[in-house]
């Protein structure tokens, strides 16, 4: 494996700190899949996520990141994002791009992606959301930000988002 990514939890909470993001973390047990910790999530508000990490056939990355419930057709995904036909990224890629393994996978992870070798796709269910929920770089623990707040950190790591409605009917 390569070297240990720029930010880790404690210095992504840092950084969400020094650019006024306000933010709220809880920790938890170790959580892998969307249906393992719907009863943890039951007690925190807002929209919590699901994200894929995905690899196109042009080697493209991509990371979708939508509400838990919003089912995503990986084979009309290509032509509703724009990619070539999409197949899940390896442990080493996640890693190498956004700094965490599987299980953890995570839109705030994208502070660690600085080559911008990853293509943000957001659900607009979660774009419209009041309140987003991600893991903070580990599956240990859920960070919270209002709307407002995750538009500031994604304004402040640079990245531009890709909004899709996952729920509309696709064009055959």
């Amino acid at each position: 494996m390569t070297a240990q990514p720029p930010h880790d939890r404690d210095s992504l909470l840092a950084f969400l700190a020094e650019h006024g993001i306000d933010q709220t973390t809880h920790d938890h047990p170790a959580v892998f899949r969307v249906e393992e910790g719907l009863e943890l999530k039951a007690s925190m508000p807002g929209a919590h996520t699901k994200n894929l990490f995905l690899k196109d056939k042009k080697g493209q990355l991509w990371l979708i990141s939508a509400r838990q419930d919003t089912v995503i057709d990986l084979k009309a995904a290509p032509k509703i994002i724009g990619s070539d036909r999409l197949s899940f990224g390896n442990e080493t890629l996640m890693w190498e791009t956004l700094g965490v393994r599987p299980g953890s996978v995570t839109a705030l992870g994208l502070i660690n992606d600085v080559d911008r070798r990853v293509t943000f796709v957001l659900d607009r269910g979660l774009w419209e959301a009041d309140i987003v929920n991600f893991h903070p770089l580990t599956n240990t623990a859920t960070t919270a930000l209002g709307q407002t707040d995750f538009r500031r950190f994604l304004d402040a790591i640079g990245r531009k988002t890709l909004v899709i409605d996952f729920a509309a009917p696709v064009d055959a």
